[in-house]
């Protein structure tokens, strides 16, 4: 933010090369990202001023004219001078507290390689990425007039004053013989299923109205530039206990999918404002806006985008973290890791769409629930039962699928010994390539790329079997710091995620010379000229660092005329 502050008012383009941010450094210990919090939590002498945004507010914001202020739209100086004086000591004291913590934490450096991928991610968020403009003016229209007419489809079908209120909803449900807890989007979907059949309509465009299509398409309008690009979307170390990116403003990181098969045809009419077509054609208009939100980005006139991403990058880590070989040979030999997954589960061999297809799903949701030590719940919650799995399958493919992965469930458990035994002895530990060790108030777990990850305030507590457990401070549910639990497999996941984070931001340093304008987990967006290929791209990102030897990366990639998953 100084940065780019400073570049405009000194009407020069200051480089992130040799800027260090006190947020990353912060983050890089696993302690908050906020300066009042990291300020608290280290006992500072001096903290950040409270008053700080209510001052923001007003001489950073612009402000509603009234006779009051004399019609201005923003507060200057000479507006409020106790204020001004005010604000300056605000902006005084954030310094003060920002250099209270690069004292505090000297004796952790932050590593010369971070400081270069921070750089590198400064000038992905500098660079931007294009908007379509003309596009996104007419989604948000267009979700404008599909709100007011769902919502006056829902008042005549009612007789509702307000339709769309909750309360007055869930009474009418009430008095027409259905109780119904919630309205959320997940609770009203789950609850269409039980619904009366003379219900189902009212449910149905309620669920329509929640997906609340067009806030993304505002956030880009409030987010472009005056060259048409949105800029500063990705937040380097935004995820403290892995050092994974975090989305801000338009959040590319939970855009809904997109499964329409003529996307085009839709994003045309779109574009050139046709609503009726749109609605005649595909019949929830907030849906069909939800599937084009990707298709607002575009590259610059005369490039195109390659979008590549790494296959099923968690999974590959995991095995060669552990070991599992069967999982290894599979991904060396280019095999569906579902299809495996569930042969060896069920000792018969499975391939999609063919001899014991119908396997394949048990082998996917498996895998995709049950790798960092969940169980059931986990199941559940990723789906199970709503993709065909009965409750009385569930435990038992739980079993199944850690007896055919013994190395893995070896790991978890490993990983919780260790780490409970370098809390108590401060003696270091090591399981496999992975280092723990503890120094003053933090334990750390060393990568093999050599970044480590951090907790603050190990110490041997109870989880809420009243068992003996890992505990450490951090942000909880709430937002707030507070002592959290956790156990081997959990901190198997960080370590999976946080080697992960560094295999793509080795990827994107040897990408360096392409146009980079986005990254959303394991994929990233380039802006690329007609003689880049999709082929010389993934092979660069299937390129594996020296420290991850023996690791079986693969990417895969596609070109596109604006952004969308292929």
């Amino acid at each position: 933010f100084e940065r780019v502050c400073l570049s405009k008012y000194l009407g020069i383009n200051l480089k992130p090369q040799g800027w260090h941010c006190s947020l990353v450094w912060a983050a890089t210990l696993g302690l908050p990202l906020s300066l009042e919090e990291v300020g608290s939590v280290l006992g500072l002498e001096k903290q950040k001023m409270t008053e700080g945004k209510n001052l923001i507010k007003y001489f950073c914001k612009p402000c509603a004219p009234t006779k009051t202020n004399g019609g201005r739209t923003r507060n200057f100086p000479h507006h409020d001078l106790e204020k001004w004086q005010e604000f300056k000591t605000y902006n005084i004291r954030d310094v003060e507290v920002e250099q209270a913590i690069q004292k505090r934490l000297a004796k952790f450096p932050v590593s010369k390689q971070i400081w270069e991928e921070y750089e590198l991610d400064q000038e992905i968020n500098n660079r931007g990425i294009a908007l379509d403009m003309d596009f996104v003016d007419h989604a948000i229209a267009m979700g404008e007039a599909s709100h007011n007419e769902l919502l006056a489809k829902l008042g005549e079908i009612t007789g509702l004053e307000n339709p769309n209120s909750v309360v007055q909803l869930k009474e009418w449900f009430a008095k027409n013989g259905f109780e119904i807890e919630s309205l959320n989007k997940k609770e009203a979907g789950e609850s269409l299923k039980n619904c009366p059949e003379k219900l189902k309509p009212v449910l149905d465009l309620r669920n329509q109205l929640a997906k609340n299509s067009i806030k993304k398409y505002t956030a880009m309008k409030n987010a472009v530039c005056s060259d048409g690009r949105a800029r500063g979307m990705f937040m380097f170390y935004g995820a403290n206990r892995t050092g994974r990116f975090a989305g801000r403003i338009v959040q590319l990181q939970n855009l809904p999918q997109n499964h329409l098969s003529d996307l085009d045809v839709a994003r045309s009419l779109v574009k050139t404002g046709h609503y009726d077509a749109l609605g005649f054609l595909y019949e929830d208009v907030s849906d069909t806006l939800s599937q084009l939100i990707r298709t607002s980005f575009i590259p610059k006139q005369g490039k195109k985008f390659i979008v590549a991403d790494f296959s099923a990058i968690e999974a590959r880590v995991l095995a060669w973290l552990a070991g599992e070989q069967w999982r290894i040979k599979a991904f060396a030999e280019g095999k569906d890791i579902y299809c495996q997954s569930a042969s060896q589960m069920f000792g018969v061999p499975v391939e999609k769409n063919g001899v014991n297809g119908h396997l394949r799903q048990k082998g996917k949701i498996a895998e995709l629930a049950l790798g960092y030590g969940g169980g059931v719940v986990a199941l559940e919650s990723m789906g199970a039962l709503d993709m065909g799995l009965t409750e009385d399958e569930l435990e038992p493919l739980v079993r199944a699928w850690r007896d055919v992965n013994p190395a893995i469930t070896n790991l978890w458990w490993d990983m919780d010994r260790a780490v409970r035994a370098t809390i108590k002895t401060y003696l270091t530990s090591e399981v496999g390539i992975i280092k723990i060790f503890r120094y003053d108030k933090y334990l750390f777990i060393r990568l093999p790329s050599g970044r480590k990850l951090a907790y603050v305030n190990p110490c041997i507590g109870l989880n809420r079997f009243n068992e003996e457990a890992i505990n450490y401070d951090g942000i909880n549910k709430d937002r707030k710091w507070s002592k959290l639990v956790t156990y081997g497999p959990k901190i198997v996941e960080n370590i999976v995620q946080g080697i992960a984070r560094d295999i793509l931001l080795f990827a994107m340093k040897n990408l360096s010379k392409y146009r980079i304008v986005a990254h959303v987990h394991d994929e990233v967006i380039i802006e690329a000229a007609e003689g880049e290929s999709v082929e010389d791209i993934c092979s660069i990102m299937a390129k594996v660092p020296d420290w991850a030897s023996g690791l079986m990366l693969k990417a895969e990639g596609y070109e596109c005329s604006n952004y969308r998953k292929n």
